[in-house]
Protein backbone atom coordinates (compact mmCIF):
# COMPACT_ATOMS: atom_id res chain seq x y z
CA UNK A 1 0.00 0.00 0.00
CA UNK A 2 1.75 3.46 -0.81
CA UNK A 3 1.71 6.70 1.06
CA UNK A 4 -1.59 7.90 -0.72
CA UNK A 5 -3.91 4.58 -0.20
CA UNK A 6 -2.70 4.83 3.40
CA UNK A 7 -3.34 8.12 3.73
CA UNK A 8 -6.91 7.55 2.37
CA UNK A 9 -7.98 4.32 4.40
CA UNK A 10 -11.16 2.70 5.58
CA UNK A 11 -10.64 3.74 8.77
CA UNK A 12 -10.01 7.21 7.91
CA UNK A 13 -12.64 7.74 5.55
CA UNK A 14 -14.84 5.86 7.74
CA UNK A 15 -14.04 8.37 10.53
CA UNK A 16 -14.50 11.29 7.90
CA UNK A 17 -17.76 9.79 7.29
CA UNK A 18 -19.54 10.65 10.70
CA UNK A 19 -18.46 13.78 10.60
CA UNK A 20 -20.25 17.24 9.05
CA UNK A 21 -20.02 20.58 9.88
CA UNK A 22 -20.19 21.33 13.61
CA UNK A 23 -19.95 25.15 14.16
CA UNK A 24 -22.61 25.66 11.62
CA UNK A 25 -24.74 22.62 12.46
CA UNK A 26 -24.90 24.20 15.95
CA UNK A 27 -25.58 27.43 14.58
CA UNK A 28 -28.61 26.04 11.97
CA UNK A 29 -29.52 24.30 15.53
CA UNK A 30 -29.73 27.24 17.74
CA UNK A 31 -31.36 29.37 15.11
CA UNK A 32 -34.22 26.98 13.71
CA UNK A 33 -35.23 26.35 17.32
CA UNK A 34 -36.83 29.76 16.99
CA UNK A 35 -39.42 30.77 14.48
CA UNK A 36 -38.36 34.83 14.70
CA UNK A 37 -34.35 33.79 14.71
CA UNK A 38 -34.85 31.81 11.59
CA UNK A 39 -36.83 34.12 9.74
CA UNK A 40 -34.39 36.44 10.44
CA UNK A 41 -31.65 34.42 9.08
CA UNK A 42 -33.32 33.73 5.99
CA UNK A 43 -34.10 37.56 5.70
CA UNK A 44 -30.19 38.66 5.68
CA UNK A 45 -29.31 35.44 3.48
CA UNK A 46 -31.95 37.24 0.78
CA UNK A 47 -30.06 40.58 0.82
CA UNK A 48 -26.33 38.60 0.96
CA UNK A 49 -26.32 38.66 -3.17
CA UNK A 50 -22.30 39.56 -3.31
CA UNK A 51 -19.60 39.82 -0.73
CA UNK A 52 -20.06 43.43 -0.15
CA UNK A 53 -23.14 42.98 1.29
CA UNK A 54 -21.60 40.31 3.64
CA UNK A 55 -20.49 43.23 5.97
CA UNK A 56 -20.79 44.59 8.43
CA UNK A 57 -22.52 41.41 9.74
CA UNK A 58 -26.08 41.50 11.51
CA UNK A 59 -25.14 41.90 15.65
CA UNK A 60 -26.73 38.42 16.78
CA UNK A 61 -23.85 36.63 14.69
CA UNK A 62 -20.55 38.75 15.33
CA UNK A 63 -20.11 35.91 17.76
CA UNK A 64 -20.01 32.91 15.35
CA UNK A 65 -16.02 32.21 13.95
CA UNK A 66 -17.06 30.95 11.00
CA UNK A 67 -19.11 34.20 9.89
CA UNK A 68 -16.43 36.02 10.63
CA UNK A 69 -13.71 34.27 8.53
CA UNK A 70 -16.19 33.55 5.70
CA UNK A 71 -14.19 36.09 3.51
CA UNK A 72 -10.59 34.46 4.30
CA UNK A 73 -8.67 32.67 2.36
CA UNK A 74 -6.72 29.73 4.04
CA UNK A 75 -3.12 30.67 4.37
CA UNK A 76 -2.16 28.72 2.01
CA UNK A 77 -4.36 29.99 -1.63
CA UNK A 78 -2.45 31.26 -4.07
CA UNK A 79 -4.14 33.76 -5.49
CA UNK A 80 -2.14 33.87 -9.10
CA UNK A 81 -3.32 29.81 -9.27
CA UNK A 82 -6.83 31.12 -8.27
CA UNK A 83 -6.99 33.41 -11.30
CA UNK A 84 -5.42 30.70 -13.91
CA UNK A 85 -7.91 28.28 -12.70
CA UNK A 86 -10.11 31.27 -13.14
CA UNK A 87 -8.62 31.69 -16.85
CA UNK A 88 -9.15 27.81 -17.83
CA UNK A 89 -12.71 27.71 -16.63
CA UNK A 90 -13.64 30.59 -18.51
CA UNK A 91 -11.34 28.89 -21.76
CA UNK A 92 -13.52 25.57 -21.03
CA UNK A 93 -17.00 27.33 -19.51
CA UNK A 94 -19.50 25.67 -21.71
CA UNK A 95 -18.07 22.06 -22.44
CA UNK A 96 -17.58 22.68 -18.41
CA UNK A 97 -21.21 23.55 -17.96
CA UNK A 98 -22.19 20.40 -20.34
CA UNK A 99 -20.46 17.85 -18.47
CA UNK A 100 -22.02 19.01 -14.88
CA UNK A 101 -25.30 17.85 -16.17
CA UNK A 102 -23.86 14.81 -18.13
CA UNK A 103 -20.81 13.74 -15.82
CA UNK A 104 -20.28 15.14 -12.42
CA UNK A 105 -23.79 14.93 -11.23
CA UNK A 106 -24.45 11.24 -12.69
CA UNK A 107 -21.00 10.31 -10.87
CA UNK A 108 -22.19 12.07 -7.78
CA UNK A 109 -25.11 9.82 -7.87
CA UNK A 110 -23.15 7.14 -8.09
CA UNK A 111 -21.89 6.92 -4.46
CA UNK A 112 -25.53 5.56 -3.60
CA UNK A 113 -25.21 6.66 0.56
CA UNK A 114 -24.35 10.12 -0.12
CA UNK A 115 -27.38 10.18 -2.86
CA UNK A 116 -29.31 9.42 -0.57
CA UNK A 117 -29.51 13.27 1.09
CA UNK A 118 -30.49 14.39 -2.51
CA UNK A 119 -32.91 11.67 -2.99
CA UNK A 120 -35.24 12.16 0.24
CA UNK A 121 -35.02 15.93 0.05
CA UNK A 122 -37.07 15.23 -3.28
CA UNK A 123 -35.09 18.53 -4.85
CA UNK A 124 -33.74 17.11 -8.19
CA UNK A 125 -37.03 15.26 -8.70
CA UNK A 126 -39.69 17.88 -7.87
CA UNK A 127 -37.81 20.59 -10.26
CA UNK A 128 -34.77 18.97 -12.08
CA UNK A 129 -34.53 22.27 -14.14
CA UNK A 130 -34.51 24.61 -10.71
CA UNK A 131 -31.77 22.65 -9.14
CA UNK A 132 -29.23 22.37 -11.95
CA UNK A 133 -29.86 26.64 -12.93
CA UNK A 134 -29.13 26.80 -8.91
CA UNK A 135 -25.96 24.71 -8.94
CA UNK A 136 -25.25 26.35 -12.60
CA UNK A 137 -25.34 29.80 -10.94
CA UNK A 138 -22.90 28.48 -7.71
CA UNK A 139 -20.60 27.26 -9.77
CA UNK A 140 -19.94 30.91 -12.31
CA UNK A 141 -20.30 32.53 -8.72
CA UNK A 142 -17.05 30.73 -7.55
CA UNK A 143 -15.22 30.77 -11.24
CA UNK A 144 -15.86 34.04 -12.27
CA UNK A 145 -12.60 36.18 -13.01
CA UNK A 146 -13.46 38.58 -9.54
CA UNK A 147 -15.07 35.67 -7.43
CA UNK A 148 -13.09 36.07 -4.40
CA UNK A 149 -13.17 40.07 -4.79
CA UNK A 150 -15.06 42.57 -2.81
CA UNK A 151 -17.54 43.20 -6.13
CA UNK A 152 -17.39 39.57 -6.55
CA UNK A 153 -19.93 36.74 -5.51
CA UNK A 154 -17.54 33.86 -4.56
CA UNK A 155 -17.56 34.63 -0.62
CA UNK A 156 -21.02 35.02 -0.20
CA UNK A 157 -22.15 31.92 -2.47
CA UNK A 158 -20.04 29.80 -0.72
CA UNK A 159 -21.46 31.08 2.85
CA UNK A 160 -24.79 30.39 1.67
CA UNK A 161 -24.03 26.64 0.01
CA UNK A 162 -22.50 25.97 3.78
CA UNK A 163 -25.61 27.16 5.29
CA UNK A 164 -27.85 24.91 3.43
CA UNK A 165 -25.84 21.91 3.59
CA UNK A 166 -26.23 22.53 7.40
CA UNK A 167 -29.96 23.48 7.49
CA UNK A 168 -30.50 20.30 5.14
CA UNK A 169 -28.60 18.25 7.60
CA UNK A 170 -30.83 19.84 10.36
CA UNK A 171 -34.07 18.46 8.30
CA UNK A 172 -32.63 15.21 7.22
CA UNK A 173 -31.62 14.01 10.60
CA UNK A 174 -35.59 14.87 11.86
CA UNK A 175 -37.39 13.63 8.97
CA UNK A 176 -37.26 9.62 10.42
CA UNK A 177 -36.14 8.75 7.11
CA UNK A 178 -31.96 8.53 7.69
CA UNK A 179 -30.50 5.46 7.86
CA UNK A 180 -27.04 6.30 10.49
CA UNK A 181 -25.33 3.19 9.08
CA UNK A 182 -25.02 5.66 5.83
CA UNK A 183 -22.88 7.89 8.58
CA UNK A 184 -24.14 11.48 8.87
CA UNK A 185 -26.09 13.46 5.65
CA UNK A 186 -23.55 15.38 3.89
CA UNK A 187 -20.46 14.30 5.82
CA UNK A 188 -16.80 15.33 5.03
CA UNK A 189 -16.00 12.11 2.63
CA UNK A 190 -19.58 13.03 0.55
CA UNK A 191 -18.69 16.58 0.73
CA UNK A 192 -14.66 15.91 -0.54
CA UNK A 193 -16.13 13.13 -3.33
CA UNK A 194 -18.81 16.30 -4.52
CA UNK A 195 -15.87 18.79 -4.78
CA UNK A 196 -13.74 16.36 -6.93
CA UNK A 197 -16.75 15.44 -9.12
CA UNK A 198 -16.53 18.95 -10.12
CA UNK A 199 -12.72 19.54 -10.38
CA UNK A 200 -10.89 16.59 -11.48
CA UNK A 201 -13.84 14.39 -12.82
CA UNK A 202 -14.45 17.45 -15.04
CA UNK A 203 -10.60 17.60 -15.97
CA UNK A 204 -11.08 13.97 -17.11
CA UNK A 205 -14.19 15.07 -19.19
CA UNK A 206 -12.55 17.57 -20.84
CA UNK A 207 -9.45 15.04 -22.04
CA UNK A 208 -12.13 12.39 -22.91
CA UNK A 209 -13.84 14.88 -25.12
CA UNK A 210 -10.19 15.80 -27.20
CA UNK A 211 -8.63 18.69 -24.85
CA UNK A 212 -4.90 18.85 -24.19
CA UNK A 213 -4.83 20.38 -20.58
CA UNK A 214 -1.74 21.29 -19.40
CA UNK A 215 -0.55 19.86 -15.78
CA UNK A 216 -0.09 23.46 -14.17
CA UNK A 217 -3.51 24.13 -15.52
CA UNK A 218 -5.23 21.09 -14.04
CA UNK A 219 -3.05 21.88 -10.68
CA UNK A 220 -4.82 25.90 -11.05
CA UNK A 221 -8.17 24.67 -11.64
CA UNK A 222 -8.02 21.83 -8.53
CA UNK A 223 -6.54 24.30 -6.34
CA UNK A 224 -9.71 27.03 -7.13
CA UNK A 225 -11.57 23.92 -6.54
CA UNK A 226 -9.74 23.57 -3.10
CA UNK A 227 -10.46 26.92 -1.86
CA UNK A 228 -13.80 26.40 -2.18
CA UNK A 229 -14.09 23.17 -0.71
CA UNK A 230 -12.34 24.77 2.69
CA UNK A 231 -15.05 27.87 2.01
CA UNK A 232 -17.71 25.29 2.07
CA UNK A 233 -16.16 23.58 5.22
CA UNK A 234 -14.56 21.08 4.03
CA UNK A 235 -11.25 19.91 6.67
CA UNK A 236 -7.74 20.07 5.33
CA UNK A 237 -6.88 16.65 5.60
CA UNK A 238 -9.38 15.92 2.77
CA UNK A 239 -8.22 19.08 0.31
CA UNK A 240 -5.65 17.36 -1.96
CA UNK A 241 -2.50 18.97 -2.44
CA UNK A 242 -1.88 17.63 -6.33
CA UNK A 243 -3.31 15.43 -9.03
CA UNK A 244 -1.81 12.18 -7.33
CA UNK A 245 -2.93 12.68 -4.15
CA UNK A 246 -6.46 13.85 -5.85
CA UNK A 247 -7.01 10.64 -8.23
CA UNK A 248 -5.97 8.59 -4.74
CA UNK A 249 -8.94 10.02 -3.08
CA UNK A 250 -11.58 9.56 -5.84
CA UNK A 251 -10.30 6.15 -6.15
CA UNK A 252 -10.57 5.43 -2.44
CA UNK A 253 -14.28 6.98 -2.52
CA UNK A 254 -15.39 5.12 -5.19
CA UNK A 255 -14.28 1.56 -4.33
CA UNK A 256 -15.74 2.46 -0.84
CA UNK A 257 -19.17 3.52 -2.21
CA UNK A 258 -19.81 3.31 -5.99
CA UNK A 259 -22.94 0.93 -5.87
CA UNK A 260 -26.70 0.25 -7.76
CA UNK A 261 -28.93 1.86 -5.89
CA UNK A 262 -32.23 2.68 -6.43
CA UNK A 263 -31.82 6.40 -5.58
CA UNK A 264 -28.92 6.85 -8.05
CA UNK A 265 -30.99 5.14 -10.26
CA UNK A 266 -34.06 7.54 -9.81
CA UNK A 267 -32.07 10.99 -9.71
CA UNK A 268 -30.35 9.88 -13.19
CA UNK A 269 -33.58 9.23 -14.76
CA UNK A 270 -35.01 12.31 -13.42
CA UNK A 271 -31.88 14.48 -14.88
CA UNK A 272 -31.80 12.45 -18.16
CA UNK A 273 -35.35 13.36 -18.76
CA UNK A 274 -35.20 16.73 -18.06
CA UNK A 275 -32.12 16.70 -20.48
CA UNK A 276 -34.35 14.82 -23.25
CA UNK A 277 -37.15 17.85 -22.55
CA UNK A 278 -34.47 20.41 -23.51
CA UNK A 279 -32.20 18.86 -26.16
CA UNK A 280 -32.51 19.87 -29.87
CA UNK A 281 -34.62 17.97 -31.54
CA UNK A 282 -31.66 16.18 -33.58
CA UNK A 283 -30.14 14.60 -30.45
CA UNK A 284 -32.30 11.95 -29.35
CA UNK A 285 -32.42 9.80 -26.18
CA UNK A 286 -30.18 7.24 -27.41
CA UNK A 287 -27.55 9.88 -27.85
CA UNK A 288 -27.49 11.41 -24.35
CA UNK A 289 -27.14 7.87 -22.99
CA UNK A 290 -24.45 7.28 -25.00
CA UNK A 291 -22.69 10.56 -24.44
CA UNK A 292 -23.30 9.97 -20.72
CA UNK A 293 -21.99 6.20 -20.65
CA UNK A 294 -18.79 7.25 -22.66
CA UNK A 295 -17.92 10.55 -20.43
CA UNK A 296 -18.97 8.22 -17.41
CA UNK A 297 -17.97 4.66 -18.56
CA UNK A 298 -19.63 1.47 -18.79
CA UNK A 299 -18.89 0.41 -15.18
CA UNK A 300 -20.48 3.16 -13.96
CA UNK A 301 -22.97 3.77 -16.28
CA UNK A 302 -24.56 0.17 -15.57
CA UNK A 303 -24.75 1.06 -11.77
CA UNK A 304 -27.01 4.02 -12.86
CA UNK A 305 -28.79 1.79 -15.42
CA UNK A 306 -28.40 4.02 -18.04
CA UNK A 307 -29.62 1.89 -21.20
CA UNK A 308 -27.11 1.06 -23.99
CA UNK A 309 -27.61 0.89 -27.26
CA UNK A 310 -26.63 -1.97 -29.21
CA UNK A 311 -25.44 0.25 -32.05
CA UNK A 312 -22.43 2.00 -30.99
CA UNK A 313 -21.65 5.54 -31.43
CA UNK A 314 -18.20 6.41 -32.55
CA UNK A 315 -15.85 9.06 -30.60
CA UNK A 316 -16.52 11.28 -33.84
CA UNK A 317 -20.69 11.61 -33.67
CA UNK A 318 -20.33 11.57 -29.61
CA UNK A 319 -18.08 14.94 -30.08
CA UNK A 320 -20.81 16.28 -32.78
CA UNK A 321 -23.70 15.52 -29.83
CA UNK A 322 -21.68 17.09 -27.07
CA UNK A 323 -20.75 20.65 -29.41
CA UNK A 324 -24.49 20.84 -29.38
CA UNK A 325 -25.76 19.86 -26.20
CA UNK A 326 -27.59 22.53 -23.95
CA UNK A 327 -25.10 23.53 -21.31
CA UNK A 328 -26.05 25.24 -18.31
CA UNK A 329 -24.22 28.20 -18.84
CA UNK A 330 -25.02 31.62 -17.52
CA UNK A 331 -26.77 34.22 -19.74
CA UNK A 332 -23.52 36.58 -19.29
CA UNK A 333 -20.79 35.59 -21.74
CA UNK A 334 -18.16 34.13 -19.38
CA UNK A 335 -15.59 35.19 -21.63
CA UNK A 336 -16.74 38.78 -21.48
CA UNK A 337 -16.88 38.94 -18.20
CA UNK A 338 -13.36 37.94 -17.41
CA UNK A 339 -11.87 40.47 -20.52
CA UNK A 340 -13.68 42.97 -18.73
CA UNK A 341 -12.27 42.02 -15.19
CA UNK A 342 -8.56 41.94 -16.65
CA UNK A 343 -8.91 45.36 -18.16
CA UNK A 344 -9.93 46.83 -15.61
CA UNK A 345 -7.38 45.03 -13.09
CA UNK A 346 -4.68 45.48 -15.12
Amino acid sequence: MNTQQQQYSNQFLSIKRLKGDVEVESFIDRNFSDLITKTALSSWLSQVQQNSSMTPLPDEYLGEAFMRNAQTLPLWADRKRMKNGSRFFVQHAEQIMQLLGLLSLPYCYAAADGAMVLYLTERLKSNAGKRLTDTAGFIWDVMAPNAFEIEGKGFASCLKIRLTHAAARYYTLRSGKWDSTLGFPINQEDMAGTNLSFSLIVIRGLRKLGHSISYEEQQSFLHLWNVIGYLLGLEDDLITQDGKSAHALELAIRNRHFKTSEQGSELTRVLISYFDSVTPSNISLKDTHQLMRYLLGDKIANLLNIPNSSIPLYLPYLLKIASHFPNLEHKVSYKQKYNSFIRKTA
